[in-house]
């Protein structure tokens, strides 16, 4: 080996080293036992199964619509939460709102409750406005700090829209990091309801 070589495999040995001191193995998802966020490869469609699911804590925060009022997750025991992460600002969730209405309208019977989280918003007049143009008629958190957003450890403050799913007992069953429509989540939040 030439004197100039020698450190490409030293390198790529110490790169080795360092990244397997840093795993823990299959994308781990919690820290002390609350969910701390990770997207596996850059996944952006993020599914867990029994013990993978973790809980969080901490998530709750003004309501949008109503003065005065705090909106809290306990406020949901017992029933599958679909938190949306939403701003008035961000063109994909003009089209994802109405969607979010579908799941709300149909699943809701089945113990199913949409929980939308305004993030970034200038006023919160542009979120009111928003909702009340749309007809949405499920709860929001106005989160234009990004306080509430910080239950999620570690989840992304620029992923807007996004849509954390949380099963019966208010651990995170799923995360999905795009825009979706009612048919790309009635299935599973059913699923968790019928659990």
């Amino acid at each position: 080996m030439s004197k100039k070589t020698w450190w490409r495999p030293a390198t790529a040995l110490l790169a080795l080293v360092l990244a397997s001191g840093c795993a823990t193995g299959d994308d781990a998802v919690a820290v002390g036992g609350e969910f701390q966020f990770v997207a596996p490869g850059g996944q952006v469609r993020i599914r867990y199964d029994g013990p993978d699911r973790k809980p969080i804590s901490g998530l709750s925060g003004p309501s949008l619509m109503e003065d005065g009022k705090t909106i809290s997750l306990d406020d949901y025991e017992g029933k599958v939460v679909v938190v949306n992460v939403w701003g008035a600002w961000c063109p994909p969730c003009r089209t994802e709102a109405p969607e979010m209405q579908k799941v709300q309208d149909e699943a809701g019977p089945k113990g199913v409750q949409v929980l939308g989280l305004d993030v970034r918003e200038t006023s919160i007049n542009a979120g009111r406005d928003f909702k009340s143009n749309r007809g949405l008629t499920y709860p929001s958190i106005y989160d234009d700090s990004g306080r509430t957003l910080l239950a999620f450890k570690g989840y992304p403050p620029n992923a807007v829209p996004s849509t954390i799913v949380l099963d019966k007992q208010h651990r995170v069953a799923a995360v999905f990091l795009e825009s979706l429509i009612a048919s790309d989540l009635l299935p599973l939040v059913e699923e968790l309801a019928a659990e």
